[in-house]
């Protein structure tokens, strides 16, 4: 591959790039328009099924109204016969066949309108589903987003060298091991003053009962007593 190749497939490559950077910086407000016109071509569905539901009411009650015709104008020509009006009859029967006939036309729109509105039912059905668990997957994204967001603030916060709680953490630990050096510092100064003092040679003939050490009550009432007696 020439140079030339390498640096245009480099540019394609990179823009291609950008361009889904843009598509997921965007990805949320692009599936809440999606949603918002899925929303609307489901309510759209839910209108013409509506309107197939009402043209198949009408054409039932239509046929019902056919059927009842047909049913008292066979009545009409059983009565013809009986009264030997064959003529009569045959004209009723022409019109029984009309009505038979619009009845047979609104019968198969029934059954294909039917159909038509089944067929609507599960597909609206299908898209509300589909909708609804778009809608719950664009809800927990959302959140997901905002709680990445917020850690990291706090990340970007509290990381690194030079982060704030860093900085403090460092200098409470300075400020700690000078108390300990300055208190270590004081217990020298003290225990050199001590030693120069003669403080802590009195302090062990004390323990040891030898020299001025300071006498007790008991002792001072047993030298009394003797002087008494004396």
């Amino acid at each position: 591959m020439s140079l030339l190749s390498k640096i245009w497939t480099s540019v394609r490559g990179g823009a291609t790039e950008a361009g889904e950077a843009i598509v997921d910086s965007q990805s949320i407000r692009i599936m809440e328009q999606e949603l918002r016109d899925a929303d609307k071509d489901l309510n759209a569905a839910r209108a013409g099924l509506g309107s197939i539901v009402g043209q198949v009411t009408g054409l039932k009650r239509e046929a019902a109204d056919y059927q009842e015709k047909i049913d008292n104008h066979m009545d009409y020509a059983g009565q013809a016969l009986d009264a030997g009006d064959d003529a009569l009859a045959e004209e009723i029967a022409e019109k029984i066949a009309e009505y038979e006939e619009e009845l047979a036309v609104r019968t198969s729109a029934i059954e294909v309108s039917d159909k038509q509105a089944n067929l609507m039912k599960d597909q609206i059905r299908q898209n509300e589903r589909a909708i609804a668990k778009l809608k719950r997957e664009k809800d927990m994204i959302k959140t997901t987003e905002k709680v990445q967001s917020a850690q990291k603030a706090v990340a970007g916060k509290f990381s690194g060298a030079n982060s704030s709680l860093r900085s403090a953490t460092e200098s409470l630990e300075r400020k700690r091991k000078a108390q300990i050096e300055l208190g270590d510092r004081m217990q020298a100064d003290q225990d050199l003053q001590n030693e120069e003092g003669g403080a802590d040679l009195a302090a062990k003939m004390a323990k040891a009962g030898i020299g001025d050490a300071k006498k007790s009550s008991k002792d001072v009432l047993d030298r009394l007593r003797a002087k008494k007696k004396a």
